[in-house]
């Protein structure tokens, strides 16, 4: 059985609830991702949620807002979806796709150890199953 760590790719970075977008996007570029898990430092540096570079875009910089004074927390909404990282491939897709999610954290022993992207996706696909796939996290 393929597992969710089997596909993920190792090593997400964090960003606190309390730094700001600017950094957040620094980071991106640095690490060269477009999303960032956002930990709370008032909860344990539990998740509580993900920021992309288009939440940056469209929640901040089109609002006309200074990402240098916005923080990654102010972003944030709903409850942030993970993966066990012993969860079969049909388990990630699920979680995926039901939610509309194009990243999902990979969680092992109460720690993120990665994430899995629609790329990481790909490569352990068939085109018939990326083309469903594509089609339910898309399908408006």
């Amino acid at each position: 059985m393929t597992t969710a760590k089997d596909i993920m790719s190792p090593g997400a970075q964090w960003i606190p609830a309390s730094e700001t977008l600017d950094r957040a996007a620094q980071m991106m570029r640095d690490h060269q991702v477009g999303a960032l898990p956002v930990s709370d430092p008032n909860h344990d540096d539990r998740m509580c949620g993900i920021i992309t570079d288009r939440d940056i875009v469209v929640k901040c910089i089109a609002e006309g807002h200074d990402p240098a004074r916005v923080r990654c927390g102010d972003l944030c909404e709903g409850t942030p979806r993970w993966i066990d990282a012993g969860s079969d491939v049909s388990a990630v897709l699920r979680e995926m796709e039901g939610h509309r999610i194009k990243r999902l954290p990979v969680i092992e022993d109460k720690r993120m150890i990665g994430m899995i992207s629609e790329a990481d996706i790909a490569r352990h696909l068939t085109d018939d199953q990326m083309a469903e796939f594509v089609q339910r996290v898309y399908a408006g």
